[in-house]
This record gives structure tokens, sequence and C-alpha cells, in this order.
């Protein structure tokens, strides 16, 4: 039976892009990190079981916002055994830290969708024992551009005119299902449709996209808040033309005088803006004797603050089948927030000094990911693929074995993470806070991502090797320990 009240002590915590000594409590009855002072001085409890930590860190779990299948599994193939084998895939991932997730659906005919998707939503069940939680789907397609398809079929690919041809696609019923969407804006009338996308509480996300930079704004200004996997894909930088990177470079501004749409019948007002907190640097004791590079970059920078839109739309809350071009509120001409957005640090799909080159331009929107196919957990080998083609499988590396074209990453988030923080210098906490906090936000998830009071015990403890690589050490899940090696 899992300890009622666990206690943490003489480590690390990761607070934002700090690494803080302190003690952290958590409740396996709630699934909860909980005050001390509440727990302790409040009702009397004492800890079930304490533990010794001995300089190690506690970062909040893992959140992997893009992952296109594992062990076998592609979550965009029709399986009979799907349900049984998508509950694998969550015992799996686990073990690599990861305890939320958005599995990725690629370009697929409207059917496989609508076949898939039901088993692609929310988990309703708080189980630890279940393993990684999954947070609703992310489909990725089929509304891309031809010309940046990547290994995505391009006979699947549509383009949309209206929002009826959305709902063809994936089905009326399965929006619910849905976290966010990839599409390409330039295509169709899709900047006019994600409107409708944010009025459900769907992230819209550009990628597959040949948007030029002022397409890209307009996507932007129409609720866009992802890039999916930044470089890859898209429209390559130029100097007179940024592309879709060129988003990372603006600065946010809104007009005093909104104008009303003239479908309204009373006033509406703006969304409400939140900037996100920053707290003083705070350097971690010296008994711990980290390596340099954990405490790198963490003391000294103060990374600049993204505000957010507060929505209303929580993922508690019921999503709206509502149309929101009755309600929504025009701003013109304003410059909308640099968006979220992925990197996928395997050492495959971008070089060392273009992951540098885009956390420095939005440290706090960085969000590492795996691209990681549903070969990853397997042995090395070459593997059917659709069309009759195969894929080819070194290591992380996976190609298309006709024309050594890259067909996604076999890398584990943890592996990235390490990676990042070699080739841009950012200290751990940092490359921590890629794949735990700004996730989270880009989700929407306030009960995840971070180590405060009310905030899900999901937990990897970790430490430093020789090398100064990232080891992981335990798994928590709502409270329970999980995984231990």
């Amino acid at each position: 039976m899992a300890p009622r009240l666990t206690k943490f002590t003489n480590g690390l915590l990761l607070q934002d892009d700090r690494l803080i000594a302190g003690d952290l409590w958590i409740s396996s009855d709630s699934g909860k990190i909980i005050s001390p002072q509440s727990a302790f001085y409040g009702s009397g409890s004492t800890p079930d079981l304490v533990l010794d930590l001995k300089g190690k860190i506690v970062s909040p779990g893992f959140i992997e916002a893009q992952l296109n299948g594992y062990s076998g599994l592609d979550f965009a193939k029709q399986d009979p055994n799907f349900e049984q084998r998508f509950r694998a895939v969550r015992k799996g991932l686990i073990k690599a830290g990861v305890t939320s997730f958005t599995p990725t659906m690629t370009s697929s005919l409207p059917e496989v969708y609508h076949t898939n998707l039901p088993y692609l939503g929310r988990t309703q069940a708080r189980t630890a024992s279940e393993g990684a939680e999954c947070l609703g789907a992310h489909v990725e397609g089929p509304f891309l551009n031809p010309e940046r398809n990547g290994i995505h079929t391009k006979e699947v690919l549509q383009k949309a005119k209206v929002w009826d041809d959305i709902e063809r696609c994936y089905g009326t019923d399965n929006f619910r299902h849905i976290r966010y969407i990839t599409a390409a804006p330039e295509l169709g009338n899709m900047v006019d449709l994600i409107p409708e996308f944010v009025a459900r509480d769907i992230i819209y996300s550009t990628g597959h996209s040949d948007a030029t930079f002022e397409q890209a704004q307009d996507a932007a200004r129409a609720g866009a808040t992802m890039v999916t996997h930044m470089f890859n894909a898209m429209r390559p930088f130029g100097h007179r033309d940024p592309g879709i990177f060129g988003l990372l470079g603006q600065q946010p501004s809104r007009p005093t005088t909104p104008t009303q749409s003239p479908q309204q019948s009373s006033p509406t007002t703006s969304p409400t803006i939140r900037s996100a907190s920053n707290k003083p640097p705070v350097t971690p004791p010296q008994q711990f004797s980290l390596p340099r590079r954990a405490l790198s970059n963490s003391s000294t920078r103060t990374p600049t603050p993204r505000s957010s839109i507060d929505s209303t739309r929580r993922r508690s809350s019921p999503r709206s089948s509502l149309s929101i071009s009755t309600s929504i509120t025009s701003v013109p001409d304003a410059t909308p927030e640099p968006p979220f957005f992925g990197l996928i640090s395997d050492g495959i799909h971008l070089s060392p000094p273009t992951l540098k080159i885009a956390y420095s331009a939005h440290p706090t929107g960085t969000i590492l990911i795996t691209d990681a196919m549903p070969l990853t957990g397997l042995p090395d080998g070459v593997y059917p693929w659709t069309d009759g083609e195969n894929i080819i499988k070194h290591g992380s590396r996976l190609t298309l074995e006709k024309n050594g074209r890259i067909a996604g990453s076999a890398a584990s988030l943890l592996e990235c993470v390490n990676n990042f923080i070699e080739w841009t210098g950012c200290g751990v906490a940092e490359g921590l806070r890629a794949v735990t906090q700004t996730p989270a936000r880009m989700l929407r998830e306030e009960g995840k991502g971070r180590l405060g009071v009310g905030c899900d015990a999901d937990l990897c403890v970790l430490e430093l090797d020789e090398d100064g690589k990232l080891v992981l050490r335990q798994v928590w899940k709502f409270g329970e320990c999980v995984h231990a090696t």
C-alpha cells in the first residue's frame, strides 16, 4: 500500500527556472502536492514516508507534447487491439519519466480519425498504476501544405474552406477528444477557421506550412498560439521574410481602441492578459556540490516575461460547440505574443546552433518534443511504413529507406533534455522547464508542470552522473511511486 503522506527532504526542487533547496510534501489520497504547514501544523499529520534525496533533483513529471506512437503502436493506424495496446503504451511511457502526453495522429483518412480519436481523449480516472495520463489528442494534419508534408502521405492531405470540412474529417463528436491541431494557415480558408477551434478550446498550432511571416502573423492574430517542430517542414528563415520563425522576434502590442464585430448586439470584453510571474534568482546551497552546468545561467538570467491569454475555457470546463463569430472582439493591428514552439533536440532534426538560436529568441516558449515514431522502444532494423515504403531505425535515427529523408525520432524525452542542456548552455532547471512548465502552459494545464501546492503530485527524481547528464531515478504519479531504478 502506498504511503498516504510522503515528505521529500534534503534535495533540490525545480521552481520555474531555478533549483531551490527545500522539502516537498505529497498525498496519495488526493494525488496532489500539499502544504506542509496545513498538514503538520494544521491537522497534526506526520509523513508516513520521509525520503532523503541526498541532493537529488525533484522535477514535475515530463509532459510529451508530440508523440506519434510507441512500442510498435501507431496512433494513426486502425488496430483491432488499439485500446489494449494503448494502455501498454501508457505504462511504458511512465518508465521514461513521461507522466502526461498528447498522442499525435499524423495525416489520415477521415475513417481513421473517427475510429481512433475516441481512444485518445483525456484520461478520466486518476489511477497511478495505469501509467502516463493522456491529455487529449494532437491531430497533425491532414490540413497541411503538400510542399511541406515531411513524411505525411500527400494523397490524404486536404484544404478546408468551411467548418463543415473540418467536421467531416474528424467527426462532430470527436472534438472533445482533441487537445490541439497542427495545420497550415495559408491553405484554403484556414485562418478564418482558427477562431472556431479556439471557441472549442482546441489549441491551434502552425506547422507543415509554407507560410510567409505575414501569413504566420495573420494566424497568430486569429488565435494560433503554438508552432509545431520549429524549422522542420516549413519555409526556411530568410533575412527579408523570416517566415514562421519570425514570430519569435516580434514585440507584442495591443491598440487602445478595440473594435466590435458587426455581428454583436452587445459589447464584450477583450481577453484578460496574464503575465507569467518571475521569481528572484536563488542559488542552491553549495553542500550539494552540483556540477557547474547545473547552475549555469539558472541563477543569473531573468527570463523575459511572456503574457498569456487567461482563458476561461479550462480543461475542467465543457467545450463550446457554438461559433465564435457572434462573440469575438476584433482588435485591429494588434501584434500577438510570441508563440510557444516545439523543438526536436535529438541531434538529427536540428543542429545545436539552430537549437540555441531558437531558444535564445524565446526561452519561456520553448517546448522540447521527441516527435517519436511507433518504432520507439523497438530494436534497430528495417520496418514497414505506409504505401509499401520502409523505415530504417538506427538508434534514435529514423529515415525512409528509399531516399534517406528524416522520418521522425526514436529518442526519449530525457535524452532530448540532456542534449538541449549541453548544446544551448542553459542550466539544468531551464532544460527541465522545457518539458514541464512550458508544455503545461501551452496546453493550459494549470495543475501540471509545477511543484506548487494543489498541483498534481506527478514527479521525477533525477540526479547528475559523472558526465553531468541527468539520470532518472524515480517516477511518481498522483502521489504514488510507480517506477524506480
